[in-house]
């Protein structure tokens, strides 16, 4: 009996540090150099990624410009990606979930009406001003709504190099989950599902 406590003992010690590791996986080296590059040739423009450089090209609804992992490979290892975010007036940036990042979001230009839900279903919300930051934390349901007059812009952080994203709309309503299921889950009828399946017309980030 003695023997077999101690040796659930030392399964517990070898157990909880790989249950508390939290994020992307820690890299023995600086950084990570794709296979297809010889790291004696890698300059400066390796680390640079130009994807947020400001467009003449004027915006509606929502639009997002990521920088994660596999747009800039640099950031492979490095625990880190972002997220540019422009919204129109009365746009919004849809329920969604990050499943392997936090979000560390921040107003740039506008104002911003932001939330999310916790584990226990609580709704936690704030409108944010030009300056003021807000986090998401993992895996948390959340959005973004512009609902000023003015175009709205954001930087996001994310606490991973491949954050992952999980729209809420469609995860439910346009991955072939049968309209039977999905009817009696939101109990209602088939034809609202289909009407609500219908009227999906825009895709998430």
């Amino acid at each position: 009996m003695a023997l077999n406590c101690y040796t659930l003992l030392a399964l517990l010690a070898l157990w909880v540090p790989l249950a508390v590791v939290a994020g992307d996986p820690d890299i023995l080296a600086d950084f990570i150099v794709p296979a297809s590059a010889n790291p004696m040739n890698l300059t400066g423009n390796f680390f640079t990624y130009t994807g947020f450089r400001p467009t003449r090209s004027v915006t509606s609804g929502f639009t997002l410009n990521k920088a994660t992992m596999m747009e800039f490979p640099a950031l492979n290892g490095q625990s880190v990606s972002y997220a540019t975010l422009t919204f129109s007036p009365g746009s919004v940036n849809p329920t969604h979930t990050h499943p392997r990042a936090s979000e560390l979001l921040v107003v740039i230009s506008g104002t911003l009406s932001v939330g999310f839900i916790d584990t226990a279903n609580r709704l936690y919300t704030q409108d944010l001003a030009t300056g003021d930051m807000f986090v998401f934390p993992k895996g948390t349901v959340h959005y973004q709504f512009n609902q000023g007059n003015s175009t709205a812009t954001a930087l996001s952080a994310f606490g991973s190099a491949t954050p992952g994203l999980v729209s809420v709309p469609l995860a439910v309503f346009d991955t072939g989950i049968d309209n039977t299921v999905l009817a009696k889950s939101f109990k209602t009828d088939e034809a609202t599902i289909q009407k609500l399946k219908a009227g999906l017309a825009f895709r998430c980030c």
